[in-house]
């Protein structure tokens, strides 16, 4: 799993305003140890949200929370990292122009949308020429850049599409830095409705060591988490198994693969790629409906504890 990649996120709410410093302080430490780890803060709620690589960091960390720093907090439900992405080419165009009196307000952006490869993230290109001002591109990448963030489905961030900023207009009064931020937004949300988004989902490479008696079994329950069987192979009387899993149907796994196994399996898990979590060829080429984000879990508080709660199945479906 490279550097800095976070796919499930988790929501600590301190017991007492001690702990608030105590939280900062050992997140403060834990950030500058740990390049994989990330933080940030909920604006809605004023919770602290971490992110890392998967259950068992999240564990760690909060392990550490509590051992090292004395912290007392509830948790959340871990949350998966899931994606946007555009799958159609389109064109979009945002056009702000209003009049109340005096000083108007004034923009009009038009850009071509590209689905890029997977991995290539996303590209802003201006290939526009003289139609808007050079000082309004920076703001309509800025513009750009925001609305990708917020996504066109549920309000996951897109990711590896390519924006090329074509054409436009301008008021040579009306027209102004913010007020081509807003165009940018509203033409990238009209080529992207346009471009059959999809939501993408973590898929996790994971290898699993267990003995032969129990292939069956575990082959069995790897398929019931959506995973795809890639190969198994006999070591000595123990069978390694190869699977891509979606990381939403992992939670609980190690506990469940102890019972399986009476404790004598093991796995490791590693991030692979984002993968559709409903494959565009697998929809109606005529029918042109979003895919429905999963619903997003009601944030359920519990006493911190080194085990993470596992959501409901149903709140993990796509």
């Amino acid at each position: 799993m490279g550097a800095g990649t976070a796919l499930l996120s988790l929501a600590i709410r301190p017991n007492a305003n001690a702990d608030h410093e105590r939280l900062a302080r050992g997140i403060g430490t834990l950030l500058a140890e740990d390049p994989t780890m990330s933080a940030s803060t909920d604006a809605t709620t004023g919770e602290v949200v971490i992110a890392g690589g998967g259950e068992l960091h999240l564990e760690i960390i909060v392990d550490r929370l509590r051992r090292e720093f004395n912290v007392e907090a509830s948790l959340g439900r871990p949350q998966v990292a899931y994606k946007e992405t555009l799958t159609r080419r389109a064109d979009g165009e945002g056009r702000l122009a209003r009049q109340s009196g005096g000083r108007g307000q004034y923009a009009d952006v038009k850009i071509h949308l590209y689905p890029g490869p997977p991995g290539s993230g996303c590209v802003f290109e201006s290939v526009i020429a003289g139609a808007i001002p050079p000082e309004f591109v920076k703001p309509i990448e800025e513009g750009i850049t925001d609305a990708l963030t917020r996504g066109v489905l549920a309000g996951y961030p897109v990711d590896d599409v390519r924006i090329v900023l074509y054409d436009g207009s301008y008021h040579p009064v009306d027209s102004s830095e913010s007020t081509f931020k807003i165009a940018a937004s509203m033409a990238f949300h009209d080529a992207a409705t346009k471009a059959r988004p999809v939501l993408t989902e973590p898929i996790m490479r994971v290898e699993v060591m267990a003995p032969t008696e129990y292939l069956d079994d575990i082959i069995r329950s790897l398929s019931s988490r959506r995973g795809e069987i890639q190969t198994h192979d006999d070591c000595d009387g123990m069978q390694r198994i190869d699977a891509r899993v979606p990381l939403a149907e992992m939670f609980g796994y190690a506990a469940d693969l102890r019972t399986r196994t009476h404790g004598r399996g093991t796995f490791t898990m590693k991030f692979v790629h984002y993968q559709p979590c409903d494959p565009p060829e697998n929809q109606d080429a005529a029918d042109d409906s979003m895919v429905p984000a999963p619903r997003t879990p009601i944030p359920t508080l519990r006493d911190s504890r080194v085990a993470l709660p596992e959501p409901p199945a149903d709140d993990l479906q796509g």
